[in-house]
């Protein structure tokens, strides 16, 4: 396939629905969480669990880097902004995530110096621009974005800016997905892969879910028909009594990952003993610090943080969405007091939340959701 549109055939997707429906064993339910939050938006968007059977439930994951951050993190990141040499940068959807006394806009509007940015080494730029100003970016995400905040530190390093530094807030997605296998209350058939994340460290990290879990996992692109191949392929294995890990997204993620990036994220980082999740509690070497060799460019050692550890709004349930124990429209302020433009959850912030998938795709009900009567012309556009 070259073009876009091929991804998105309606035809090839009604084709694929009908091949998983043919392999649903007669009174056998089946629950399959994808991890990224950018399939759950894919999912909604076009539309894909119209072309499912009703026995098959899709679980929405902790793969979101915005919503799994908790509120103690922002309230640190913000006490470093309202200091009046500093120049906080941080990317688009950080700036609306809510702490436990509002946001980086709230804070913004009281006078702290808090700049949007597309890539840190846009933050390096201010830096450059801004030497009489300490510079710091906020890091976040999963091992996505982690290679390019270690290759700005890296070029930090050498041009001795020693105006800049980082609050690391960048995340690894194994142990999250551990400690859902953990969980005696989800019960779950299989994993669709996270597609991003596996660009950069490969397929292999996933062997043990299959290995030594019994789960299936189908690495997945984010085109609808690779969402429902991928379901397709986890079906399969499940009908052959198979337990792998596949790669359906082989265009783009090799299965070794991407090494050179791998190599740059050691130099820079290390884990953490532990990190609070949103949803999820304390997880073992769940996200990176910098290393030693590092520690002129880590915002935490130049800076003293509250280091407080927040409680989210009684009224929010996102951690029952993170962990897919709960829908988003079973949340009580879900599209009511919390809607994108006042949201009270980072999952209806972020561009890839589930709340804000369901809020911006119409799911309000389950009977928007799975179950429904498949639509006469299917939103998955195509033809």
């Amino acid at each position: 396939m070259k073009y876009v549109d091929e991804f998105r055939d309606g035809d090839t997707a009604r084709a694929i629905g009908t091949r998983i429906a043919a392999l649903a064993e007669p009174g056998r339910r089946y629950a399959f969480m994808e991890v990224c939050g950018g399939h759950t938006h894919t999912i909604y968007k076009h539309g894909l669990e119209d072309h499912l059977p009703a026995s098959i439930r899709l679980v929405h994951g902790p793969g979101c880097p915005v919503c799994v951050l908790p509120m103690g993190r922002v309230d640190d990141a913000i006490a470093i902004a309202r200091d009046p040499d500093v120049i906080m940068t941080a990317f688009g959807d950080m700036m609306r995530v809510p702490g436990s006394d509002g946001s980086f806009f709230d804070a913004k509007a009281e006078g702290a110096d808090i700049r949007m940015v597309y890539s840190p080494l846009d933050a390096l730029k201010i830096a450059r621009a801004n030497p009489e100003r300490r510079v710091v970016f906020m890091a976040i995400g999963f091992e996505t974005t982690t290679p390019s905040t270690a290759m700005t530190i890296l070029r930090a390093a050498r041009e001795g800016l020693e105006n800049f530094s980082v609050f690391c807030n960048h995340v690894v997605v194994i142990p999250p997905m551990t400690a859902i296998l953990d969980s005696p209350d989800l019960r779950l058939d299989g994993f669709i892969g996270p597609g991003h994340v596996s660009t950069i460290i490969g397929c292999e990290p996933y062997r043990f879910i299959a290995s030594e879990r019994g789960k299936p996992l189908v690495v997945a692109g984010f085109e609808p028909l690779d969402i429902l191949q991928s379901i397709h392929q986890l079906m399969v294995q499940l009908a052959e009594g198979r337990c792998e890990v596949e790669n359906q997204y082989g265009r783009v993620v090799p299965w070794d990952g991407n090494r050179r990036a791998l190599e740059v994220v050691d130099e820079v980082m290390e884990l953490r003993d532990t990190f609070e999740w949103r949803g999820l509690g304390w997880i073992p070497e769940s996200a990176l610090q910098l290393r030693e060799a590092y520690a002129a460019f880590d915002a935490e050692r130049l800076f003293t943080i509250p280091g407080r550890r927040v409680a989210d709004p009684k009224a929010c349930q996102c951690g029952d969405v993170l962990q897919g124990a709960l829908e988003p429209w079973e949340c009580g302020v879900f599209g009511t007091a919390c809607t994108p433009e006042t949201p009270i959850g980072t999952c209806m912030v972020s561009s890839e939340g589930a709340c804000a998938a369901y809020y911006n795709y119409g799911r309000f009900s389950r009977s928007r959701t799975r179950g429904a009567t498949a639509l006469p012309d299917p939103v998955v556009v195509g033809r």
